[in-house]
C-alpha cells in the first residue's frame, strides 16, 4: 500500500506554515475583508518523497433548507448534459403537475433552452416533493423566472429582476510585464482593472509609466446575482498605486448622488484632461521630428498615434463641444474638440464617428465619440491624437494638466471620515508578501 503524502515530515512542517497564513486570512475575513496573500515558494521536494495518491471523490448535494411548516428550500447547480428532468429531481421536485407545467407551459420553454452549467437553480417545496416555487436565472445576467403554484393549485411564470448581493474585496499584486496580467492572476475583473487604469490616468500613463516591481492594492465591491456563475465588477471604493517608487492613492467620494474620486487630503484625482483617449493601447509614434512613412521624408509629428484594432472606441478626453466632425485631407476621417481654456483636442483616421455625433454637440469626458481606423494618410489602424494650446499643437504626454476642483470645507469633513476608514483596509494589505506573477 502506498504512504500518504501527508505523512512525510516535509509536508507536516509546511502544512503547519499555511495554517498560519490560513489564521492570518481568517483575520482578514472577521473584519468582512477578502485578501489575496502569496506564500513564499518553498525548495521542491526530494523526488524519492513524492508518491501519487488517487482518490475518487463523491460530492453530496446540499442538504435542504428546513423553512418550517414542511417547506424545504434545496439548491442544484446544473451539470454538462443535464435535462431539465434531472434537474427537477436533484431539487426535489416530485410533483406531477409541477412537472407537466414546467416541461409543456410556454412560458417555461425558455428554461430548456438555458441549461448553463455551472448556474444555480432553487426550488421550495413540502416535504413530500411538492413544488410551491422555482427561481431560474436567465441568460444575461439581469432577471430569473419565477415560477409559483397559485392558492388555486394552478402554476404561473414571469420574469422578475434578480436580487442583487453585494460584497467587498481586497486584493493587490505585482506587475511583471502587464497589468492585466497581474490582475488576471490576482482573479480581479477586468472591469475593476480598467476603472483602476481611468482612476489614475491623470497621474499615471499606463501605455508607457508600468515598471517590473508596481505594487498595487485595491478595495472594491463586486456584484453576484443569485445563481450566476460569477459575480459582476462592481465599483473601486480605495486603490493604492506603487509606479516607479512614487505611491498614488485614491478614495470614492459621493456627494449629492455624484461621485468621484480624491486623493487623502481631499484634492480631486480628476484632471481636466485625461491622457489617453483610448482606454488601452500602445503608443507607435511620438510627438517628435519622424521620417514619415508615408513620403519618406522627415517631418515634425505635432501628436501621438496610439496602435490599436479598427473599431477600438475613442472617448472625448474632456468635456467639450464638437468644431468639426467628417473627413479633412490626410487627416482621413477627423474629430475636433473644443475645450475651456482655449484648450482643442483632435482625433484623425477614424474608421467611423459615434451614431448622431455633430457640429456644436457637447460631449463629457469619456464620452466615445468615434472609432479607430486606418483613413487619410495612415499606413495601418491607429489613432493620431493632438492636443492643441491657443492652436498650436503640445505635446500630450509634457504638458501640465490642470486638476478638477477640489472638495470644499463642508464635503472634507464628511470625505475624511470615510477616506480614514478605506485606508485602514489598504494598510491592511500593504506590509503583506504580495503575489509576483510570472
Amino acid at each position: 500500500m502506498k504512504r500518504s503524502i501527508l505523512n512525510h515530515p516535509w509536508i507536516r512542517n509546511h502544512l503547519s506554515r499555511w495554517h498560519r497564513q490560513l489564521a492570518l486570512m481568517g483575520g482578514a475575513s472577521f473584519l468582512g475583508v477578502v485578501t489575496a496573500i502569496a506564500v513564499t515558494p518553498e525548495p521542491a521536494l526530494p523526488p524519492e518523497a513524492v508518491s501519487d495518491v488517487v482518490e475518487a471523490l463523491d460530492i453530496a448535494n446540499s442538504a435542504p433548507i428546513d423553512q418550517g411548516d414542511d417547506r424545504y428550500l434545496r439548491e442544484a447547480r446544473i451539470s454538462q448534459g443535464d435535462t431539465f428532468g434531472a434537474l427537477l429531481a436533484r431539487l426535489n421536485v416530485e410533483d406531477e403537475d409541477a412537472r407537466r407545467y414546467l416541461l409543456s407551459a410556454p412560458k417555461t420553454q425558455a428554461l430548456h433552452r438555458q441549461l448553463v452549467p455551472g448556474r444555480v437553480v432553487s426550488a421550495r417545496t413540502t416535504a413530500d416533493g411538492q413544488l410551491l416555487n422555482l427561481y431560474f436565472p436567465m441568460n444575461g445576467g439581469n432577471t430569473a423566472t419565477f415560477v409559483e403554484r397559485l392558492p388555486q393549485g394552478q402554476f404561473d411564470a414571469h420574469e422578475q429582476p434578480l436580487r442583487i448581493e453585494t460584497q467587498r474585496l481586497m486584493k493587490s499584486g505585482e506587475i511583471r510585464y502587464s497589468l492585466f496580467g497581474a490582475t488576471d492572476s490576482a482573479g480581479i475583473p477586468d472591469g475593476i482593472a480598467v476603472q483602476m487604469s481611468e482612476i489614475f490616468s491623470g497621474d499615471i500613463d499606463f501605455h508607457r509609466d508600468l515598471r517590473r516591481g508596481d505594487r498595487f492594492t485595491l478595495v472594491y465591491d463586486v456584484l453576484y446575482y443569485p445563481g450566476q456563475a460569477a459575480p459582476r465588477a462592481g465599483r473601486v471604493l480605495a486603490a493604492e498605486f506603487v509606479n516607479d517608487g512614487r505611491t498614488h492613492q485614491a478614495f470614492y467620494h459621493e456627494e449629492d448622488g455624484k461621485g468621484g474620486y480624491y486623493s487623502a487630503e481631499g484634492k480631486s484625482l480628476k484632471k481636466a484632461f485625461l491622457r489617453s483617449p483610448l482606454a488601452f493601447s500602445r503608443i507607435t509614434s511620438g510627438f517628435s521630428q519622424r521620417l514619415h512613412p508615408i513620403f519618406k521624408t522627415w517631418r515634425a509629428h505635432r501628436g501621438v498615434d496610439y496602435g490599436a484594432p479598427i473599431g477600438t472606441p475613442v472617448r472625448a478626453t474632456s468635456n467639450g463641444v464638437v468644431q468639426f466632425v467628417g473627413p479633412r485631407g490626410g487627416y482621413g476621417n477627423f474629430v475636433l474638440l473644443a475645450h475651456a481654456g482655449n484648450y482643442q483636442t483632435a482625433y484623425a483616421h477614424l474608421s467611423r464617428f459615434a451614431p448622431g455625433l455633430k457640429k456644436g454637440d457637447r460631449v463629457s469626458q469619456g464620452d466615445t465619440i468615434a472609432y479607430v481606423g486606418n483613413t487619410g494618410w495612415s499606413t495601418g489602424p491607429h489613432l493620431h491624437y493632438e492636443f492643441r494650446v491657443n492652436g498650436v499643437q503640445v505635446n500630450p504626454m509634457r504638458f501640465d494638466i490642470p486638476d478638477a476642483p477640489p472638495l470644499n470645507a463642508e464635503q472634507l469633513a464628511t470625505f475624511s471620515n470615510q477616506a480614514r476608514a478605506q485606508l485602514a483596509l489598504l494598510q491592511l494589505l500593504r506590509d503583506t508578501p504580495v503575489t509576483r506573477f510570472e
